[in-house]
């Protein structure tokens, strides 16, 4: 089969490090991929929400599958465009991703389908938004209602910011139409856990659990990133728990989404709460977390590619995937200093190879990587590599995966040091 992957992060490069090892798989492109990437498929410089311009080097290079990466051109319609034009597609249609394209789609959902979520109000006025923040109380979140590319939410733990942030967004515009309406939702403590699952439309396949690290900071503090680490499988996730999210989160959100017209095949990304009364329904994401990905398919041990062909045909139901059970992965992005704010892009970056060469347990994902004219690799965005180890333990692969850090050659780049210490906590009693 000739596979084009759609972005250029590291959820993308471990989709294609994964896609690559495929026996189904003879060539394999990425648009627009990074220089990590490059190692894996050949590079085509289409931007991944050029919809038009991905559907015609689909058709012209007689792509016989596609895997989209991203949010933005799954809720731009790209699956679409391409069923239309007779190119399977991995991905749900521009109306299923309204899943997490609107926020208050989805909130209105769960509220219709008894889905388990915080409570929450809609508003496209600045002023019945802040009456409802005034009403509750903080802590509480605010949330754009349309992509903002992970920086739309506001977990405010005091009125002022809360209010700050409706202004940011109804009346200042910070999101663009992103936020031209707003979500205000009751705020869910507990401990966080990334839950994902294939779909076809009717059965859902779910995957091994994952936990991110949102906070930019060691010990969680400072403002919410895309993501600066994970790892799988996540401890929380006991089997009771994991028969919960299914019953009661999975399996609702197929039916209800079948029943609106709009089945769901894809990736489902159910980001919930767990507290002392269970779990709760953060978001809905409709493709793999990052870097969460990147956890996931350094455990798959069986074959990714006809998991997602099945997903596309519909016939998961006779679909299983194996899963090194035995073997904890972690992640940690290495982001450029100023990241989730202003940064410097064009840095250079030494010292990968060495890294992985000194432990063949380490793969180092590249999610905003380039070239220059003369071979160096560069820093092209913020988070910019995922130094991912395997490990019998979350503290055997968390100890790999810095190790490798500390070998990696890069004074403009910076990272947690605390990835995995709530599962570390729980190993060590």
């Amino acid at each position: 089969m000739k596979v084009l992957v759609v972005g250029s992060g590291g959820r993308e490069h471990a989709l294609c490090w994964s896609i690559a090892a495929s026996p189904l798989c003879d060539k394999l492109y990425c648009a627009p991929g990074n220089a990590g990437i490059a190692a894996e498929a050949e590079c085509v410089p289409i931007g991944a929400e050029d919809v038009p311009a991905l559907v015609d080097f689909a058709k012209s290079e007689a792509i016989d599958f596609v895997v989209v990466g991203p949010e933005a051109p799954l809720c731009a319609g790209l699956v679409d465009r391409l069923t239309e034009a007779g190119i399977k597609a991995f991905g749900p249609s521009a109306a299923a991703a309204q899943l997490e394209g609107s926020k208050g789609f989805m909130k209105d959902l769960c509220a219709k389908y008894d889905i388990p979520t915080a409570t929450y109000g809609r508003f496209s006025d600045a002023e019945a938004a802040k009456a409802y923040i005034r009403e509750k109380g903080a802590p509480i979140v605010v949330k754009a209602d349309g992509l903002a590319a992970g920086k739309g939410v506001t977990v405010a733990q005091t009125l002022d910011e809360a209010l700050t942030a409706v202004d940011d967004a109804l009346l200042d515009g910070r999101f663009g139409a992103a936020g031209a309406e707003g979500v205000v939702e009751e705020f869910l403590a507990g401990e966080e856990v990334s839950v994902f699952a294939i779909c076809d439309g009717k059965t859902a396949l779910v995957l091994a659990s994952a936990q991110d690290h949102k906070a930019v900071y060691d010990g969680d503090k400072g403002p919410n990133t895309g993501g600066m680490g994970a790892y799988s499988p996540a401890p929380v996730m006991d089997d009771d728990l994991a028969a919960r999210v299914e019953a009661e989160f999975i399996k609702p959100t197929m039916a209800a989404m079948a029943a609106e017209g709009c089945p769901y095949q894809g990736v489902l990304f159910a980001g919930l709460m767990v507290d002392e009364k269970g779990p709760k329904l953060l978001e809905y994401n409709v493709r793999f977390g990052d870097p969460e990905c990147q956890v996931l398919m350094t455990r798959l041990m069986s074959d990714v590619l006809p998991a997602l062909i099945a997903a596309a045909d519909g016939v998961l139901d006779t679909f299983d995937l194996r899963w090194y059970d035995d073997e904890v992965a972690l992640t940690v992005v290495m982001a450029s200093e100023g990241y989730p704010g202003d940064y410097e892009k064009g840095t250079e970056i030494k010292g990968i190879d060495t890294a992985m060469a000194a432990d063949e347990n380490v793969m180092v994902f590249h999610a905003g990587t380039g070239r220059d004219e003369t071979g160096k690799l560069l820093a092209t965005g913020g988070r910019v590599l995922n130094v991912t180890a395997r490990g019998a333990t979350v503290k055997d692969a968390q100890t790999r995966a810095y190790a490798a850090i500390d070998r990696i050659d890069w004074p403009k780049g910076f990272c947690r040091r605390d990835i995995g210490w709530r599962a570390v906590a729980r190993e060590e009693g």
